[in-house]
């Protein structure tokens, strides 16, 4: 991986690796962050002098020593976070922890989790690791590891207790939705060889999932969309691009990724408190899909690089975009190297889908709304952007409702009630999925590759 600041779209850690953010891009700035100090040089100096009071007391008065460092380190976390649920410090070694994770292989357990009122909510595990044959689940809580507990710790503390050297065992203690007692859950380290892409062939339907935006997103997506028109050639009728429990990565990923389906047309784009934050991207000829009808399949899991794939395939009407909807994390995180200190990550930036919409706390409502299951159960904790403390506000307004899509009249928004229990093993199982293929056999037999959606009423200007 190139030494490079990077822009950030993602949402959580991963557990076994330190800070996901879960980000490459060539629009970091590098180096010392400029001063645009608020308010007057007399006001700041006064601020200071009551953080040096307090440092002080706290050394001389605690009932127990604490370094200088410490207490640094403490206060840049706390005036990191105290933002926004994105922006944050990182000490040196969750910085190069962080910057394995982009390259797609780390040691650990191999699933993604977040902070939820104080306690530890699994996002999703990725496909092929402990964590996902343990079985364990979108929505969990960790409560403990090897028995101590984990609530009161903030996000990256709590990693630090499920990270491990390879080959070493951890029990979890888990509550799950739905559970009245907690599972005790014992799961072996290893090393995480990062898949982020799943392919199979339905028939002559090809269907990707993406379980997040790394180094090797559009690789992979490439590869598996290639071994589709190799074995069935065309015969090949539709792709359907499954987006969901996808926090987001690689802001330079996700772009190149919504490319590869899009002959021409913008993006993305970014507006931020200074121009140099203030971009926007556009697709290039060439679609790899050959203009073959798409599926984008999220839920509320779906986060960042995800929506913003999601959004430019929306609003160019190339794919139909299917389930409920999205995380709603529509800032932007620049990465500030700190000269051997680590660094810190720092919303600079909000960005908008092509028609302008702005995903933040909003996110992508889908053209056909369809459920998991016919009695949702409550989550623990938060289910989207808006959920968060310190949420970075919109300033937008809602978008208009998504006109409907004459091809999935057809196709109910929940499973019914007889609908077997959802097994990962068996993508019979999957509703959302299975409703997908009927939406793009459909499409396929009516001889559509757009939306086939009517355009929605005004277009707001970026």
């Amino acid at each position: 991986m190139k030494y490079r600041t990077s822009l950030l779209v993602a949402t959580a850690f991963v557990a076994g690796i330190g800070i996901a953010g879960p980000g490459s891009g060539v629009l970091g700035r590098f180096g010392v962050v400029p001063s645009f100090a608020q308010g007057s040089p007399d006001d700041r100096a006064r601020e200071l002098a009551l953080f040096g009071e307090v440092l002080e007391r706290v050394q001389n008065d605690y009932v127990a020593p604490v370094t200088t460092k410490k207490l640094i380190n403490n206060a840049l976390s706390g005036m990191l976070s105290g933002l926004d649920p994105h922006s944050s410090y990182m000490d040196p070694k969750q910085w190069h922890e962080m910057q394995t994770e982009t390259r797609g292989k780390f040691g650990g357990l191999g699933m993604e989790v977040t902070e939820a009122g104080g306690l530890v909510k699994v996002v999703a595990p990725l496909d092929g690791t402990p964590a996902a044959r343990a079985g364990i689940k979108s929505g969990d809580l960790i409560t403990a590891a090897d028995g101590k507990t984990l609530m009161g710790m903030t996000l990256s503390e709590a990693v630090d207790k499920l990270r491990g050297a390879p080959n070493t065992k951890v029990t979890l203690t888990v509550k799950r939705a739905g559970d009245d007692k907690p599972l005790e859950v014992t799961m072996t380290r290893e090393i995480i060889h990062m898949q982020v892409a799943k392919s199979h062939l339905y028939g002559d339907i090809g269907y990707v999932r993406l379980s997040m935006f790394n180094d090797d997103t559009d690789k992979a997506l490439r590869e598996a969309i290639d071994k589709f028109h190799r074995e069935r050639g065309k015969k090949l009728r539709g792709i359907v691009l499954d987006l969901r429990n996808n926090p987001g990565g690689l802001l330079d990923q996700a772009v190149d990724v919504a490319d590869d389906f899009l002959d021409k047309g913008t993006i993305v784009s970014t507006r931020g408190r200074h121009s140099v934050d203030d971009h926007s991207w556009s697709a290039s000829s060439g679609d790899i899909a050959q203009n073959l009808p798409i599926v984008v399949l999220i839920n509320n899991g779906s986060a960042s690089a995800s929506e913003i794939v999601t959004g430019a395939l929306q609003d160019n009407n190339r794919a139909i975009v299917l389930g409920t909807r999205s995380f709603g994390k529509g800032s932007v995180q620049t990465l500030f190297p700190l000269r051997g200190n680590g660094a810190i990550r720092l919303t600079t930036a909000r960005y908008y889908t092509p028609d302008g919409r702005s995903i933040q706390g909003q996110g992508i409502t889908p053209d056909v709304v369809v459920h998991e299951t016919d009695n949702p159960v409550a989550s623990f904790g938060p289910e989207h952007e808006t959920d968060l403390n310190n949420t970075l506000q919109n300033g937008e307004k809602p978008p208009p409702p998504r006109p409907p899509v004459p091809l999935a009249a057809g196709i109910p928004s929940k499973p019914p009630a007889n609908w077997p229990k959802y097994d990962p093993a068996k993508p019979e199982t999957d509703f959302q999925l299975q409703q997908a293929l009927k939406l793009i056999t459909a499409m396929a037999n009516a001889g559509h590759t757009g939306t086939l959606v009517a355009p929605a009423t005004g277009k707001r200007p970026i």
